[in-house]
């Protein structure tokens, strides 16, 4: 299997620089994993819906190339399905058997994601009706999908 997770923006917090590493270090003895960060679009504050969507194109459009057209992807969006641990782990078990093996995940900057990416998407992926900042939830996805490793090959990991 390999996993890709596309981010819009530059991560810069030592904290979860680290922890991210930390993650994608155990990940490799399970599976490939590239991280890629595409640049945000520099905006102020106070955006009319407009400029919220030109800005959201913009990034989509630095997402959707680096996605190949063989790639199953996971755009990570509030509205997404929130399954259990065990139930995402049962669906990447389930995409690898059906010869998916190229998983994308894709997280939007602050402003989300663009209706081109969500469309591109074959699921949308969702932690919860909460708001995390997009550069935790890097963190917490890809701790999700070592999680998900460990579940499928039944071994134990702290619940």
């Amino acid at each position: 299997m390999n996993i890709k997770i596309i981010s819009v923006g530059k991560l810069k917090e030592k904290y979860l620089v680290q922890g991210i590493q930390e993650y994608t270090k155990r990940l490799q003895a399970y599976t490939k994993i590239q991280l890629i960060e595409v640049p945000d679009e520099k905006a102020p504050e106070n955006l009319t819906e407009t400029e919220m969507s030109l800005v959201k194109e913009k990034e989509g459009k630095r997402i959707l190339a680096k996605v190949r057209d063989t790639e199953f992807v996971f755009a990570l969006a509030i509205d997404g399905k929130n399954p259990t641990s065990e139930a995402f782990a049962k669906q990447l078990d389930q995409l690898v058997t059906q010869g998916k093996s190229n998983l994308t995940f894709v997280i939007g900057g602050s402003l989300g994601l663009s209706t081109e990416v969500l469309k591109r998407s074959n699921a949308q992926l969702s932690f919860g009706n909460m708001t995390y900042p997009h550069q935790l939830m890097r963190l917490i996805l890809v701790e999700q999908i070592y999680r998900a490793f460990r579940i499928n090959r039944g071994e134990p990991y702290h619940k």
